[in-house]
């Protein structure tokens, strides 16, 4: 028996290796996890509760609760002035993975071409070849801020494709894109006819300027697949629940995969998110709060070390330039020497080679331990 030749393209996670070194170790600092370190709203988690002891644990809609569904389309409709109908363009998902790779299944055909902005999530480039596209890297400069723009999409053949695929706030980069810059990519898949998947799950962690999301330009929802969730402003990775916002025709398609792969999201999930919306935005103004405080810890401290890193300005990450020539080799001896896990940023692809990722999401005390072990290390 011998698995199907897709699989077998797409390499391990080069993010798990250093997660399972990590684990061997004792006394780790893990700056290396994009996961936030807060626990979800207490509201959250009692409507969880609640939902359990009253026996509410049979299936939901395939589409998800149309009760939550009408929560994401007001809160959609109030943050971005984006209308969409809970009961044809709204799937919700089992995190927002599920609904990129459901994506790809329901819009990719054999053979298309699809635009990866790069460094970016580890899942995009393989949710291209499992659903037997080809992938087009369009990997983003530093001298840039990491932002996409159509000078980058066109000299890497970005023109040629079906699709693209963007992230914004990014997660590895901490990069965000303006309304006035996201307008110059809304332009060009316009003009080339391209459909835009944007991952959009950062959209509350952004600290210098408020969130676009490119469906809201001229011409762009109909053309936009949007994918958002509750793991990162809510702190809610566990409970695995996301959502796509999508014309009525690509939600169906969506829904129809989901519901043959999935059936449902998780329907305690569910009852929890429904409260998140409904009565904890105060918390997420507080974790962007404490988020901020540090990023701006490790963007003095790796300053004041000589450490090149461009300002990032969203999601919980820092993408400094690594002061050996190899950032792999790098990232085990810190690892090895002072029990600090950082990941190198050639494996978020290309554009990543020489960075590492630096997440934040971590206790402020913790942050500043492992701020000076990596002094310390490259002293």
């Amino acid at each position: 028996m011998k698995p199907a030749d897709r699989v077998q393209r797409v390499p391990p996670s080069g993010i798990r290796r250093f997660f399972e070194l990590a684990e061997e170790m004792d006394d780790i600092i893990s700056l290396g996890v994009g996961e936030p370190d807060f626990a979800a709203p207490w509201a959250a988690r009692d409507a969880a509760i609640t939902s359990l002891e009253q026996g509410k644990t049979s299936y939901t809609a395939n589409r998800g609760r149309r009760d939550l569904r009408e929560a994401i389309a007001t809160d959609v409709k109030k943050r971005y002035d984006l209308s969409y109908d809970p009961d044809d363009e709204i799937v919700v998902t089992a995190g927002a993975s599920e609904g990129i790779d459901l994506a790809f299944r329901a819009l990719v055909n054999p053979g298309d071409t699809v635009a990866v902005a790069q460094p970016c999530y580890v899942s995009y480039v393989p949710g291209v070849i499992f659903a037997d596209g080809d992938v087009c890297s369009v990997p983003t400069r530093k001298e840039d801020e990491f932002k996409l723009t159509p000078e980058v999409l066109a000299e890497h053949g970005a023109d040629d494709a079906e699709m693209l695929v963007m992230c914004y706030p990014n997660n590895p980069t901490g990069a965000t894109m303006t309304e006035d810059e996201l307008q110059a990519v809304a332009d060009f898949a316009i003009e080339h006819d391209l459909t835009v998947l944007s991952d959009e799950i950062y959209s509350e962690l952004s600290y210098e300027h408020d969130h676009t999301s490119i469906a809201t330009l001229p011409g762009m929802r109909e053309r936009t697949v949007v994918f958002n969730g509750f793991s990162k402003a809510y702190a809610m990775t566990g409970l695995r629940l996301g959502y796509v916002l999508a014309p009525a025709e690509v939600s169906a398609a969506i829904n129809r995969i989901h519901q043959y792969t999935m059936l449902s999201a998780p329907t305690t999930a569910q009852f929890a998110a429904l409260e998140a919306l409904e009565s904890c935005d105060g918390e997420v103004v507080e974790m962007r709060e404490e988020y901020n405080r540090r990023r701006n810890l490790v963007l003095s401290r790796f300053e004041e070390m000589g450490i090149d890193c461009f300002r990032a300005k969203g999601a919980f990450y820092a993408f400094p330039e690594c002061p050996w020539d190899d950032a792999e080799a790098f990232a085990e001896a810190l690892l090895e020497e002072t029990g600090v896990a950082v990941v190198p940023g050639d494996a978020f692809g290309e554009g990543g080679e020489g960075h590492l990722r630096v997440s934040y999401a971590t206790g402020f005390d913790e942050l500043e331990t492992a701020l000076d072990r990596i002094e310390s290390f490259i002293e």
